[in-house]
């Protein structure tokens, strides 16, 4: 599942960064431009979510180890 997750986050940054290259920036929210934006702020969202979960495992895991 570890690997899994980091899986995830690494196909999330690299699809932020393949998204990037289509973006219009003089047109930013006009036509494929204005989906190539929505997808990166979803992209973003999954990474943070992801690095949410890998925080809240590592806190499990060490609150596991104490007990």
């Amino acid at each position: 599942m570890k690997y899994f997750i980091y899986l995830l986050l690494v196909i999330a940054i690299g699809l932020i960064i393949y998204i990037t290259t289509h973006i219009d920036f003089d047109n930013l929210l006009i036509g494929n431009s204005k989906t190539a934006v929505i997808s990166i702020v979803a992209s973003a969202c999954v990474v943070v979510l992801l690095l949410i979960l890998i925080t809240a495992r590592s806190i499990q895991e060490k609150k596991n180890k104490k007990r």
